[in-house]
């Protein structure tokens, strides 16, 4: 199609901001979803700036309802669903296994987990009405490697993975593409959240094959590839895009 409506959750900030805008250049109708008024209000501006037709709508993934509504009200608004990217994550409590806590766990599965079940849940029931759509999750190279002191959050990202494949198979037959994006580490807000020093974060960076940190753009251009009909015989997948990270 040549003006797909893409449904992009966790849109505000880092690696869901630049696929946002990578399909808006695109020419994509682009629904942004987060839980932030202004900033939302703020990248619709850009996104129409670039001549797509953008709306944000506010969502909290972890919240049912709130799901059922954005997908909903993104078909009232535009029709159909032919893209979502499910890029809403939490980076959670890192730490020792023996530091971690029932709501420590609840605070990072509820958003990277669950949100993506309910997300799925609702953006293909919409597809399958369609007989079409392409959805792409966000994993990590921590949904395929082990990292000391982020259990949690690696268990999370395995889980995307394993939802990511499962998923795939049961609806192969429905014209519905399922795949996966594992960025490795990423100059973003989350991984400096993540590393917690400079120091940390320039540490992480040697532990890439290419010697650098990746660009959130480089991802969003992973993104748009893999959802497009340019990867038409591609499901089940996860792309890793690490700069040789996993191998």
């Amino acid at each position: 199609m040549n003006q797909p409506v893409v449904l992009v959750t966790g849109a505000l900030t880092g690696i869901g901001r630049a696929a946002a805008v990578a399909f808006a250049r695109k020419g994509a109708k682009v629904v942004v979803a987060g839980r932030r008024d202004e900033v939302g209000k703020a990248l619709v501006k850009e996104l129409r700036s670039l001549g797509s037709e953008a709306e944000f709508i506010n969502a909290d993934v972890r919240k049912e309802d709130e799901v059922r509504a954005l997908v909903d009200k993104t078909v009232a608004r535009f029709g159909r669903i032919d893209v979502a990217v499910n890029n809403a994550g939490t980076e959670g409590h890192g730490g020792p296994i023996t530091d971690q806590t029932a709501e420590s766990y609840a605070a990072t599965f509820e958003t990277n987990v669950l949100g993506v079940i309910l997300s799925m849940k609702h953006e293909v029931r919409v597809m399958q009405e369609q007989g079409s759509g392409s959805i792409v999750n966000i994993s990590s190279t921590y949904g395929h490697e082990g990292a000391a002191g982020a259990s949690i959050y690696v268990g999370s990202k395995h889980a995307v993975e394993g939802i990511t494949k499962s998923v795939a198979l049961e609806i192969a037959k429905s014209g519905i593409r399922v795949n996966g994006v594992a960025p490795g580490p990423t100059d973003t807000g989350m991984l400096t959240r993540f590393t917690g020093t400079p120091e940390n974060k320039a540490a992480l960076a040697t532990t890439v094959p290419m010697a650098r940190l990746g660009r959130s753009e480089e991802l969003a251009d992973a993104i748009v590839f893999i959802a497009s009909d340019q990867a038409s015989f591609i499901t089940g997948h996860v792309l890793n895009v690490d700069g040789g990270k996993s191998r």
